[in-house]
């Protein structure tokens, strides 16, 4: 019998499966290394993605997976310890990794925008949130210091009911849910075409959590935004996301439509994720996947998930790594890195 998916997910809504529009941003062969005092560390290996207007791309994985470094790497918001060493991110025709530090300045906000993980931590303390919204104006539209501020309260007042109050508040005056809706306002007051979303709903109560979906599925749906939405929580994959990308390890090991990945994902590891998806529905033991995510500084010449795989062949073992390939039995657009894919799916 076919296993299921435990699952206490939201239905995935028909957004899910309108068509994507115009190709906005482009992700080809990127690679980005970390420095250390005693080694370099492969923390992103050849990732290739492309987002669409109006449609969300979800990034998954465990932790230290890569997901945030493709995320600052595009941004070019890496730290001064790690670098691009190859691939290129095409946004509109420009190639983003060949701009100035000047030039992408004009970019990041005003046509690409993030949502930071922390938001208390991306927000500068010694300024208050009126002050650090008007700059955005300031700096992009040009706008005289009395005019960003009177446009900085309109937009906080779009979000808070006491907008100018908000707006006169210093950073550590304010929750972590009001922190995160300011990351909002940062994120959308200049209207990008692209917003990308790092754990917008971690550590959140469930009221703002369900504020902050509803505002990235109006900017998808409303304003045809793409947004690259990096998260661990699969009920917010269900919801929100057009498209999934898997990554383990620093590399993308299937990426599919968001009802392909869950009715039938084809790699062990994603099948192994949703496999161990709690539920409060059924009184049933969780199955676990077993082992850790290997080190990358010392990745193996084979499949790095090899050690904690459950279908590991005899090719697994004495090949190199699989790529990302289209699988003859599966739908166009689901590419698997994997020698011996699942066969049987998890839902009906």
């Amino acid at each position: 019998m076919p296993l299921r998916v435990r699952s206490i997910l939201p239905a995935m809504t028909e957004a899910t499966a309108q068509p994507a529009g115009s190709l906005l941003l482009s992700v080809a062969h990127l690679t980005a290394h970390y420095r250390t005092e005693d080694e370099t560390v492969a923390a992103v290996r050849d990732v290739s993605l492309e987002l669409h207007s109006g449609e969300v791309l979800a990034i998954v994985g465990e932790s230290g997976a890569g997901k945030s470094t493709v995320a600052h790497a595009i941004l070019g918001l890496l730290p001064g310890s790690a670098s691009v060493t190859d691939g290129e991110v095409v946004y509109r025709g420009r190639r983003l990794l060949e701009l100035t530090s000047e030039e992408l300045r004009t970019v990041r906000g005003a046509e690409i925008a993030m949502i930071f993980q922390d938001a208390l931590a991306a927000l500068t303390p010694t300024l208050r949130i009126g002050e650090q919204l008007a700059e955005l104006f300031q700096a992009h539209r040009q706008m005289g210091q009395r005019e960003a501020a009177a446009e900085a309260v309109r937009v906080l007042s779009g979000i808070f009911p006491d907008g100018d109050r908000i707006a006169d508040a210093f950073p550590f005056q304010l929750s972590g849910g009001m922190a995160q809706r300011v990351m909002v306002a940062l994120a959308t007051a200049l209207e990008p075409d692209v917003v990308i979303a790092d754990e917008p709903t971690a550590n959140l109560d469930p009221g703002v959590r369900m504020e902050m979906l509803q505002r990235l599925e109006g900017l998808r749906d409303e304003h045809g935004v793409g947004i690259l939405l990096i998260t661990h929580d699969f009920g917010v994959v269900a919801r929100l996301a057009d498209r999934v990308a898997v990554m383990y390890a620093g590399e993308i090991v299937e990426t599919a439509d968001v009802r392909t990945v869950f009715r039938s994902p084809k790699h062990p590891y994603t099948f192994g994720l949703l496999q161990s998806l709690p539920s409060i529905h059924s009184a049933e033991r969780l199955v676990m996947m077993p082992g850790n995510p290997p080190e990358l500084s010392a990745l193996p010449p084979e499949c790095p998930f090899l050690p904690r795989c459950r279908k590991a062949i005899s090719q697994c073992r004495i090949e190199p790594a699989p790529r990302l390939l289209q699988l003859e039995a599966t739908a166009a657009g689901h590419l698997v890195a994997c020698y011996n894919p699942m066969a049987i799916a998890l839902r009906d």
